[in-house]
């Protein structure tokens, strides 16, 4: 019997996964038996250290340039996974671009046109390339990484809310959809999780939120790549379409 949550002999590929949560997430999955593909886009420095801290975990790994928002980026992204470590099984949607926070009069559209690409056109895209594979062999696992900004109304933030809030309700419809191949969606809702890409976020903010988690502590990004092996396991067969809030208990109503 294999150990529980095992995800040997799977195929992960976790998009935006040179940094932050999605090389947590890549880590944790590739910890639990899983070949994995690292995505990124821009920093290839960054993007080969991360693969260096993969194989020196012991993990099976590749590292595969590509823009999550593009039809031909994504079919060579699944093309260079499946040459190099076999037909994907797992698909962690994570990338993401810089998320400012400005009042609606201050976003032009072409910025919330870039949240849409990233939230709704690219798990819209990574999920029919990664399907007919998925449908042939009766397994898959589609996984969304969201946010808890959606529930809690945050503003003012209203093109990376509303995106999400596209994100969220695609993988609801693509929950039931999908059922009947033995291919779950589900989305994790991280709540503040400071990582590289906060260094520079003002301390007075993250002071203030930190008084807002019931936890009273920050989470850790590898609290996010834990709970996404258990949804790309087995023992998660019969769940489908359901978010997993990793925010210390700051769970909005």
């Amino acid at each position: 019997m294999p150990a529980p949550f095992s995800l040997a002999g799977k195929v992960a590929i976790v998009t935006g996964s040179s940094t932050g949560l999605g090389k947590a997430t890549a880590m944790c999955i590739g910890k639990a038996g899983a070949k994995v593909a690292l995505n990124y886009a821009n920093v290839q420095s960054r993007a080969e250290s991360a693969l260096e801290e993969l194989r020196a975990a012991g993990i099976t790994a590749e590292l595969i340039r590509s823009s999550v928002d593009d039809e031909q980026d994504i079919d060579r992204l699944f093309c260079e996974t499946e040459k190099k470590l076999g037909p994907v099984d797992i698909v962690v949607v994570n990338a993401t671009p810089a998320q400012p926070q400005k009042p609606i009069e201050e976003y032009d559209w072409d910025f919330y046109q870039q949240m849409l690409d990233f939230f709704v056109k690219s798990p819209y895209l990574l999920a029919r390339r990664a399907l007919p594979g998925m449908k042939s062999r009766r397994w898959g696992r589609i996984i969304n990484i969201t946010s808890e900004v959606y529930l809690a109304s945050v503003s003012p933030f209203s093109a990376y809310v509303a995106a999400k809030g596209g994100q969220i309700g695609w993988s609801r419809s693509m929950c039931r959809e999908l059922a009947p191949y033995g291919i779950t969606v589900n989305m994790i809702a991280p709540g503040w999780i400071p990582v590289e890409r906060h260094k520079d976020d003002p301390q007075s903010d993250k002071d203030a939120y930190l008084t807002t988690v019931p936890a009273g502590r920050w989470g850790k990004a590898e609290e996010v790549g834990w709970a996404a092996v258990y949804l790309a396991s087995e023992e998660a067969a019969f769940v489908s379409g359901q978010t997993i809030a990793v925010n210390g208990g700051k769970t909005p109503n």
